[in-house]
């Protein structure tokens, strides 16, 4: 098959997915094209060695990739993400001719607009697409930071969702990531007979890790991604610093929007037990998670989140690192029902401090059967081999059908 992978993310942006698809299908001997943005994610900034221009070519092995320029930001301001957003969608719908020729198309649809181009194409002829749903729109727009006004939110939503339920209508395969998210697009207009759940996965890792801290010694909790305000490290932070004297240390690793503030809320609280790390490449994040007890995966209490399983949670369990989760949902029913780690209500720093108490207090031998357990669940739900040997038949089917109208 030819692929092109349309997405507003991609390498050295710190977004795995669209990367490993692009490779993994040119590998197995599909010819892979990439359209994508110029990388600024998550600081906002352009990365080093870029210069933005209409058109730049380069190569990831043998996969041709075509950046298109946008708008650069990653800030709390709503006008200037949505003209981030809307700028790529249009920079890359006018990319066409680079499109030409594609068997099947696959959106990484995060944000939701990266679809646009493949949506417009498919109205004028163009070749189907399969779209990867990673965040439910409008929720994940309307329920933001970014957007508090109930009238504004009304207004987004009104005009989103009739293009959403268009873009699921007109695709040839809709994929979402979490079962609570496949029902959901499918009471929103995606047909059932073309909704599927595949759960995002992660690199294998090797699992060597062992039990680190003796007992009555401090156990590492680690939180490592995107410190932006939807992760909720407010939370985060103040239960840390309420579970000092157990024994808590917190190791937050990354950048984001919220870092700033929460060095300063740290610094107020004197959390001395808090302790911040610039981002570190993928390659180093075994290293880590190796030198943690726990890992943190943790949400607002938004109803959107419900129905998501962030990316990261996989990765933490490929480490067979336990985890420790506020997201709601099918991640908490998931953790609660394999025994991988331990739950706490979102937004509530009194239920996280009585987790990572409870982290805390956990014997040597109790703590390495549960990073066990993650790594065993890990390999049988969220298995890299099976996820992209499963995207690969939806590209297969996808190809050979006409679609929606």
């Amino acid at each position: 098959m030819k692929i092109l992978v349309v997405s507003q993310f991609y390498d050295p942006e710190p977004v795995p997915i669209p990367g490993e698809i692009a490779r993994e299908m040119q590998a197995r001997g599909h010819s892979v094209r990439v359209l994508t943005g110029f990388p600024n994610y998550p600081s906002g900034r352009l990365a080093q060695g870029y210069r933005q221009r209409w058109r730049h070519r380069e190569m990831d092995g043998d996969v041709e990739v075509r950046r298109v320029p946008l708008f650069l930001d990653h800030s709390q301001s709503a006008l200037r993400r949505l003209v981030n957003y809307v700028t790529f969608a249009l920079s890359a719908t006018s990319a066409r001719r680079f499109a030409r020729g594609a068997d099947v198309i696959y959106v990484y649809a995060t944000p939701m607009t990266a679809a646009f181009s493949a949506w417009l194409w498919r109205i004028t002829g163009g070749a189907p697409y399969v779209v990867h749903v990673q965040d439910l729109w409008p929720d994940s727009v309307v329920g933001s930071s970014m957007v508090s006004a109930s009238r504004s939110s009304a207004i987004i939503s009104a005009a989103l969702s009739p293009w959403l339920r268009s873009v699921y209508r007109r695709a040839a395969s809709v994929v979402g990531i979490a079962p609570r998210m496949v029902t959901t697009l499918v009471e929103r207009g995606s047909p059932r007979d073309r909704t599927m759940l595949l759960y995002n996965w992660a690199e294998p890792a090797e699992r060597t890790r062992s039990t680190l801290r003796e007992p009555g010694g401090p156990v590492r909790i680690v939180y490592a991604g995107n410190v932006g305000e939807m992760q909720d490290l407010d939370t985060v932070v103040r239960a840390a610093s309420a579970a000092a004297d157990a024994g808590v240390e917190l190791l937050i690793v990354g950048d984001g929007v919220a870092r700033p503030g929460l060095r300063e809320l740290a610094n107020e609280l004197g959390a001395d037990n808090v302790v911040f790390r610039d981002p570190v490449p993928r390659s180093e994040m075994a290293d880590v998670y190796e030198q943690s007890d726990f890992a943190l995966v943790t949400l607002k209490d938004l109803p959107v989140f419900r129905g998501t399983i962030p990316s990261k949670f996989q990765a933490v369990l490929a480490a067979g690192l336990p985890v420790i989760t506020t997201v709601q949902g099918d991640v908490r029913e998931f953790v609660e029902a394999n025994s991988v780690g331990l739950t706490a209500d979102a937004e509530d720093v009194a239920s996280l401090e009585v987790a990572m108490r409870r982290a805390a207090a956990m014997d040597p031998a109790a703590r390495t059967l549960m990073s066990r357990r993650a790594g065993d669940v890990f390999e049988d739900s969220f298995s890299r081999e099976s996820g992209l040997a499963r995207l690969e038949e939806i590209f297969k089917t996808a190809s050979r059908t006409n679609g929606a109208s």
